[in-house]
């Protein structure tokens, strides 16, 4: 039997890049995956991920919403129960990157920042948690920025993602009682079609790994089923880093 049959899970951000390879992954193992995307321009990339797993034996649901709305993302949980009867895995991926100089940066920025990478998490984890049961999981996607601010003009993004970290630690708290398990997976750099691996920036970051690859989607697809599965039940409030030594 598949490791994660009779799992059901919902990851956002699961049309592209890290997230589809978390999609594909998870309902390669046997779980029933719901994920969202933002725009119609991804409706045709989260319909093939949908028609692939299908194809495959699986099940998958893709939801549209909007990660800035909270509605949107407790709507996004309600229809992943609704369809396929419950909810296991919460795989919060969904995020966004932009640089600005400090002496550029709005509220406003702070907002849009702070909403999709912050605010739609512990929404999601509040929704998730009316569903959730013992032996659950709670699987966050930040960043190795969380920990180390590698360079100037990502105030915003850093100050994000190491608010996940509090989030985790004290989740895994208040959840520990439960069964539920609370994780963070923060990756390094990745290749996909928003971080390619075969620019002069990318050769600036390889520069700072102890390996100087790249990692892939699949890579964090691969320990994101592993957080999900029950080999990893004795590992709750921790921060995994992947990103090839370079916060080493």
């Amino acid at each position: 039997m598949k490791k994660l049959a009779n799992k059901v899970a919902l990851v956002t951000g699961g049309s592209r890049g890290i997230g589809a390879a978390i999609v594909q992954r998870l309902a390669s193992e046997g779980a029933s995956v719901a994920f969202t995307y933002t725009s119609d321009s991804s409706a045709e990339k989260a319909s093939a991920i949908v028609a692939d797993i299908q194809a495959s034996g699986g099940r998958a649901l893709a939801i549209k919403a909007d990660s800035r709305q909270p509605e949107a993302v407790t709507g996004a949980v309600k229809a992943t129960v609704n369809e396929f009867g419950g909810l296991d895995i919460l795989v919060s991926n969904a995020g966004i990157f932009f640089a600005k100089d400090v002496s550029e940066l709005s509220v406003s920025d702070y907002d849009e920042m702070m909403d999709i990478n912050v605010k739609a998490v512990y929404v999601a984890a509040l929704e998730a948690i009316k569903y959730l049961k013992q032996g659950s999981r709670i699987i966050t996607i930040g960043s190795n920025m969380g920990d180390t601010a590698i360079m100037p003009q990502t105030l915003l993004y850093t100050m994000s993602k190491s608010a996940l970290q509090g989030f985790t630690r004290a989740l895994a708290r208040d959840l520990g009682p439960k069964g539920i398990s609370v994780t963070l997976v923060q990756p390094g750099p990745t290749t996909t079609d928003m971080n390619p691996d075969n620019t002069e920036f990318s050769d600036f970051l390889r520069s700072r790994m102890a390996m100087p690859e790249y990692g892939t989607a699949e890579n964090i697809g691969a320990l994101v089923a592993f957080l999900a599965g029950e080999e990893s039940k004795y590992i709750t409030g921790s921060f995994i880093t992947a990103d090839s030594g370079f916060n080493a």
